[in-house]
């Protein structure tokens, strides 16, 4: 049967992506930025994740305020990147795994969440910009993906709590399936950061710390943060850290029939700033 082998979690930060892009990832004010990211590169040379499902936000780009949806999975057989305004990034089109995104999509909709189903999709810095920070610049993404989009951009966004159940259900959906897959869950957005208002530029090194202890070390309790919280402290961008929660939820520490030992910490980095964002990552192994 599959595994999840390990969550990944980090900032999705636009500016990043440019940074990558223009070659000016050796200037001063952006070399602690992908230092940060270095044993990330090196473990998943050493891990080689056979599928990454990778939860993040899209930025009015695939949907529009038109129709948003609260959680959908991507099942297409590959995504272009999007065009945000600039052109598209030049990193590689994305492959996707239809046979496994289609039987998390079955599990996941009979285990009562309601997820929409994308057959065809581009996908923009959201997913992009952490793949090139984890697999680095490459000719070629190491393994297929899984976009699995949450809308935290139009309110009504899910709660913590609803991500973090979310979570459980996918890892039950992804160890009922019958391949020995490697898999690797990712959550991307935040950290603190807002980018409109009085309160532009806002940035919470307490908050976003205590929301990384928490993840690693009380998950169940994390999840029951309400959204105002987000929003009060870490920004009106910061509820994008409710994604972690899905990732979160995944491991197997939580899973009430067959609870595992706590999740082994790898790595652990944070960073202030990036453009005007903070930037955090993390790696969990599963135990």
């Amino acid at each position: 049967m599959a595994k999840i082998s390990a969550s990944v979690f980090t900032s999705h930060v636009p500016a990043i992506g440019a940074a990558l892009d223009l070659g000016k990832t050796g200037e001063d004010y952006w070399k602690p930025v992908f230092a940060g990211y270095d044993f990330a590169k090196q473990w998943e040379k050493e891990q080689k994740p056979d599928v990454v499902f990778l939860v993040f936000n899209d930025h009015a780009t695939a949907f529009s305020l038109e129709m948003i949806p609260t959680c959908a999975i991507g099942t297409a057989a590959e995504y272009q990147p999007a065009d945000e305004g600039w052109g598209p990034r030049p990193v590689p089109k994305v492959i996707g795994h239809p046979r496994l995104a289609a039987h998390i999509a079955q599990s996941v909709i009979q285990d009562d969440f309601d997820l929409t189903i994308v057959n065809k999709m581009d996908v923009d810095h959201g997913l992009t910009v952490p793949l090139s920070l984890i697999f680095g610049q490459v000719d070629a993404w190491p393994c297929p993906v899984i976009p699995f989009a949450v809308n935290v951009v139009q309110y009504p966004v899910p709660s913590g709590r609803r991500c973090f159940m979310l979570g459980k259900a996918i890892r039950k959906a992804i160890e009922s399936y019958d391949e020995p897959l490697n898999v690797q869950i990712w959550g991307t957005g935040g950290m603190s950061h807002q980018l409109q208002g009085p309160r532009a530029g806002l940035i919470n090194r307490e908050w976003d710390n205590m929301f990384l202890d928490k993840l690693i070390n009380d998950p169940e309790g994390l999840s029951k943060v309400p959204h105002i919280d987000y929003v009060r402290e870490a920004g009106s961008e910061g509820i994008e850290l409710v994604m972690w929660l899905i990732a979160r939820g995944a491991m197997s520490d939580v899973n009430e029939t067959k609870k595992g030992n706590a999740p082994t910490v790898r790595h652990r980095f944070y960073h202030v700033p990036a453009s005007n964002t903070a930037v955090g990552h993390l790696i969990l192994e599963n135990n």
